[in-house]
């Protein structure tokens, strides 16, 4: 449902005419048919009070809004860019996060977007550091003002964007609801993360995971290496139907199990194939799950 369909459902579910809302709203009526036929939007003002009159979120307002335009339709957001003019080596601390976006592109900067519709002293209250350490770049995003880890968790999303032809080894920590990783390749990406939700879309390389939450990762495409590093928690990963990989198990007491949509199945991998699943760790179990072409949507 678009923002504009689910205005016009609320209106009506609260028995108000248009001539009503945009009196409340103090706008014209035509505004409010403009909002309504998708015409137009209604400005950061009037979104916030759309918000609190009908009590929902303005996250829920433009929830379908946000999956069509991503990245661009946040309210607030902060941008730091610094130049890159060299293969680096990326180590990244961004603490909590409610999602974080992390994407290689063709351009020569790295790009760190901070968004959120909720906080809008965004950025005031929180600074982007980045150094340039020879051929490393430390990235660190601070919170200040008062701002707790568990509200970044709940408002603000990160979007990091790593320049293509500078990208060396990547280090990434961050304790995020969902984490996604789009369009990268290089010779590893260690995640060190507190995460439930883990995508991975066209990467290439070696991708560590150090997670000890029980966590789904959805691997719409394997070229390369992935190796889950957990103690004490059951994890599943779902790679596409026909993959070809070896699965491989470390540590102590760790164990992989299958299964083909939806049902356990027996072992399915190919040894010494060039694709690899690694769990590493105490205790853990690791389901890997082949889906049907088109399902690995979640």
């Amino acid at each position: 449902m678009t923002f504009a369909e689910k205005l016009k459902s609320i209106r009506k579910q609260s028995g108000m005419t248009q001539e009503q809302l945009a009196e409340k709203l103090g706008v014209s009526r035509q505004a409010v048919t403009k909002w309504e036929t998708d015409a137009g939007v209604p400005d950061v003002e009037n979104i916030r009070a759309i918000s609190a009159m009908f009590d929902i979120s303005i996250d829920e307002l433009l929830s379908n809004e946000r999956r069509a335009k991503e990245p661009l339709d946040y309210l607030f957001e902060s941008v730091t860019e610094y130049d890159i003019d060299e293969p680096k080596r990326y180590d990244m601390k961004f603490g909590g996060a409610k999602k974080l976006i992390l994407s290689g592109y063709t351009g020569e900067k790295i790009r760190v977007r901070l968004a959120s519709n909720t906080l809008s002293a965004l950025q005031s209250d929180f600074k982007v550091k980045i150094d340039d350490i020879k051929k490393r770049i430390d990235v660190d995003v601070n919170r200040r003002n008062g701002v707790s880890e568990a509200t970044a968790k709940e408002a603000v999303i990160i979007f990091v964007q790593i320049p293509t032809p500078y990208m060396g080894k990547i280090e990434c920590a961050v304790n995020a609801g969902a984490v996604e990783v789009r369009s990268l390749e290089c010779d590893s990406i260690e995640l060190d993360t507190k995460t439930p939700s883990l995508i991975l879309e066209d990467v290439i390389g070696t991708v560590e995971i150090d997670c000890n939450l029980d966590m789904e990762v959805v691997c719409r495409s394997l070229n390369g290496e992935v190796a889950i590093n957990q103690v004490s928690a059951t994890s599943k990963i779902h790679i596409p139907d026909g993959t070809i990989f070896t699965a491989v198990t470390k540590g102590i007491g760790t164990s992989i199990s299958y299964e083909k949509d939806g049902k356990q199945a027996e072992r399915f991998d190919t040894p010494d194939a060039d694709n690899r699943i690694e769990l590493n760790g105490i205790k853990s179990e690791l389901v890997i799950c082949m889906d049907k072409e088109g399902s690995l949507t979640r």
